[in-house]
């Protein structure tokens, strides 16, 4: 038999394991990156809960320089505080949810922080939408969530929560001022002190282009001529009645 045909069928499997590494290096591809957080009590209307957040860094030519996060439903921005970031890198409490960042990480370097949220709500899970900036300007968006069980190609972090302890109840709001915005330190604004009101006592305004002293000579003038006319109609008809006595006397 010639010696071709004893090793063609030991080529085959080699050509085979070779095939289904291609097609497996095809499907996986580079490793894709991604956003995840992950907490401290993953339970519903679990108190002063740690929130880690890890965002993996795609650019091979710039850093990480901070990153937007819209919170879900439930938590406001205003019961967030900063935990733990990398170097100087800030929280800044926007409308709809937080940002934070600084000065660019090194290239390659994921962005991991951390922030402590007063009470998680009662959900069973929570997305937190996030923007990924880089030094370059460049912008990853990992805002999808998925739905029907289907996969997406930038999902957002996603933190599945476990039932509430028992006896477990939303915290009441204090009663405070919640400012409009934040400076760009990251620091809570004050609230503008309002204007003082003006005193009780202060005097009626006058009619627009007339002074106070005018007018009151104004009405003075007004009630003496009325008052002469008075004394005249008063005369006049003193003299009608006084004529006509004396017609009728003999």
């Amino acid at each position: 038999m010639p010696s071709s045909q004893i090793h063609r069928p030991l080529r085959r499997p080699g050509l085979a394991v070779a095939g289904s590494m291609v097609i497996l290096g095809i499907a996986a591809g580079p490793a894709a990156a991604h956003a995840g957080v992950s907490a401290s009590d993953p339970r519903a209307l679990a108190e002063h809960v740690t929130l880690s957040f890890t965002s993996e860094a795609e650019s091979d030519t710039a850093g990480i320089t901070g990153l937007r996060v819209v919170l879900p439903q439930g938590i406001a921005p205003g019961a967030v505080t900063l935990k733990e970031a990398p170097g100087d890198w800030k929280l800044t409490v926007t409308s709809d949810g937080f940002s934070v960042g600084g000065a660019a990480l090194a290239t390659g370097t994921d962005a991991e922080y951390s922030i402590t949220v007063r009470q998680l709500p009662d959900a069973t899970s929570l997305a937190f939408k996030t923007l990924e900036t880089y030094a370059d300007g460049t912008v990853s968006r990992w805002i999808e969530t998925p739905t029907d069980g289907r996969e997406v190609d930038n999902p957002a972090p996603v933190l599945k929560l476990q039932p509430a302890a028992p006896g477990a109840k939303p915290i009441v709001p204090a009663p405070s001022a919640t400012p409009d915005r934040s400076t760009p330190d990251g620091t809570a604004g004050t609230a503008s002190t309002p204007p003082p009101a003006p005193p009780a006592s202060a005097p009626a305004a006058s009619p627009v282009g007339v002074r106070t002293s005018d007018a009151a000579d104004a009405g003075r003038g007004t009630g003496a001529v009325a008052l002469v006319a008075a004394v005249a109609l008063l005369g006049g008809a003193g003299g009608f009645w006084w004529t006509r006595r004396n017609r009728g006397a003999p």
